[in-house]
C-alpha cells in the first residue's frame, strides 16, 4: 500500500502497489513505511491506538529519497495518524486529529490535556489503511494525481482521496499559478 501527500495544501492521495517489483523477490514483512520523496530531511511522528489506550511516538528522521519503518508487524488497526515536519523547508504534514508529542523523541500515552502534562498538542492526518496488514506511505512535494492500485497491480479500488485543511482552489484544475 502507497500512499502520497503532497506539501503545502496537504492533497493526499492513496494508492496502492508501489515497491509491487521488489516485493516479489523479497519475503514479505507487515510493517507501516513513511518514503521522504522531497528534497529535505523529514521528521515523523505516528500516533495510534494501542493496548493500554491512545499512543503518539517520535521521532523518526527520513532522509531525502529514504524511507522508515514507523511500526513494525501486521498492522493491529484500520487507523494510524502521523505528523511530518520538513525539517529545512519547515512545512508539515498534518491534520485534525490531535495527539501530544514534544520536541526530544518520545512515547507518550494518552491524548487528553497536552499542555497540562507538560507536551505540545500537534495535529496529526489519519492514514486508512482499509484493515490491510502492510502499508507504505509517501510524502511528495509534486504535483499529482489521485491514483489507486490495488495489491495485485491492476485491481482499482474504492478511491479514498481526500482532502485536509486544503485551501479553495482558485483554478478548475486544481494546479498550483505560481
Amino acid at each position: 500500500m502507497v500512499t502520497s501527500f503532497r506539501l503545502g495544501s496537504t492533497l493526499l492521495l492513496a494508492g496502492f502497489g508501489g515497491f509491487m517489483a521488489m516485493a516479489a523477490s523479497t519475503p514479505a514483512h507487515a510493517e507501516l513505511r513513511v518514503c521522504n520523496e522531497t528534497a529535505n530531511l523529514v521528521s515523523l511522528a505516528l500516533g495510534y491506538r494501542a493496548d493500554r489506550g491512545w499512543m503518539s511516538e517520535g521521532w523518526w528522521q527520513a532522509p531525502p529519497g529514504d524511507c522508515r519503518t514507523l511500526y513494525q508487524g501486521d498492522l493491529q488497526r484500520r487507523f494510524y495518524y502521523l505528523y511530518a515536519v520538513d525539517d529545512i523547508g519547515g512545512g508539515a504534514w498534518d491534520g485534525q486529529v490531535f495527539m501530544c508529542t514534544r520536541d526530544e523523541t518520545f512515547t507518550i500515552f494518552g491524548v487528553e490535556d497536552c499542555l497540562a502534562r507538560g507536551y505540545e498538542r500537534t495535529g496529526f492526518f489519519e492514514i486508512d489503511t482499509q484493515n490491510r496488514s502492510d502499508w507504505t506511505l509517501q510524502l511528495t512535494e509534486n504535483e499529482g494525481v489521485p491514483s489507486v492500485v490495488g495489491p495485485d497491480l491492476g485491481e482499482d479500488l474504492e478511491d479514498p482521496a481526500f482532502l485536509v485543511d486544503a485551501p479553495p482552489s482558485s483554478t478548475p484544475d486544481n494546479t498550483d499559478t505560481q
